[in-house]
């Protein structure tokens, strides 16, 4: 209880802090906040599946581009509102997700390390060779997307919106982990054949484990194309999946705070 109680006070002054901080920042310092905000995301999604879930996987990159891919092209065919771009982005992000979760998930160990990173390389090249997106050159977004009567072109507003959408994937996730779904993932992480003795099959909880990252992740990636104002090939590499796995570790497995610090 002392824990949860500290871990708690340390949540709420961070948050307490990046709220009042923006207004005394000036635009590169907002701007860089926010992508700390985009990159902690990402990150979150890769401790649910390392430090919940017991996955290593270094895929985690793929939805990252796809999620950002998507949102880029959405925009630039007209669809540009943030209620409409974003949610499309995580679906078709999951829906990936699904896919090569489906498949990577029957193996375990090094084989599902590899086969998540051929996965994302496969998602690099295909990229790669959209000649009509700018190929490997990738391709820039004319505007961010628009939000009801919220101008996200305004650094300050869009920093405030990325960090709203940061804590609630938080909170989110936190209610996920611990609640009985949670307890199976974990239990899965510490003894998989136990789970499966005493009658939970785990490959459907670690494949909604893995979707669920995978939407995340693809959040981040359609954040990040607002962001940047550009999306390519670099964001599916798999440098930028050894960078999550670098901040979850940093930050500390199984601890959800932890991998956005």
């Amino acid at each position: 209880m002392a824990s949860r109680t500290r871990h708690s006070v340390i949540v709420l002054a961070l948050l307490v802090l990046a709220i009042a901080l923006p207004p005394y920042l000036g635009v590169y310092f907002t701007r860089f906040a926010t992508q700390v905000a985009i990159y902690g995301m990402a990150a979150l999604s890769v401790d649910l599946l390392l430090g919940y879930t017991g996955l290593i996987t270094f895929g985690q990159s793929a939805f990252f581009g796809i999620g950002a891919y998507a949102a880029g092209m959405l925009t630039a065919s007209g669809m540009t509102h943030a209620f409409l771009t974003w949610p499309a982005a995580v679906l078709i992000t999951m829906a990936a997700a699904l896919v090569i979760g489906s498949l990577s998930l029957r193996t375990r160990g090094f084989q599902f390390i590899m086969l998540t990173l051929a996965f994302a390389q496969m998602a690099y090249y295909l990229a790669e060779s959209l000649r009509s997106w700018g190929g490997d050159d990738g391709f820039t977004i004319p505007h961010r997307n628009h939000l009801a009567m919220l101008s996200l072109q305004n650094h300050t507003v869009f920093y405030y919106v990325v960090l709203t959408l940061l804590v609630l994937v938080l909170f989110v996730t936190d209610r996920m982990v611990q609640s009985q779904f949670g307890v199976v993932i974990r239990s899965i992480r510490d003894n998989e054949r136990r789970t499966a003795a005493i009658g939970f099959s785990p490959y459907p909880y670690k494949l909604v484990a893995f979707v669920i990252a995978g939407g995340i992740s693809g959040l981040a990636g359609a954040l990040m194309a607002n962001h940047a104002g550009f999306v390519g090939p670099s964001l599916l590499s798999w440098q930028l999946s050894g960078e999550l796995l670098a901040m979850v570790i940093l930050g500390s497995a199984n601890s959800l705070i932890g991998a956005v610090v």
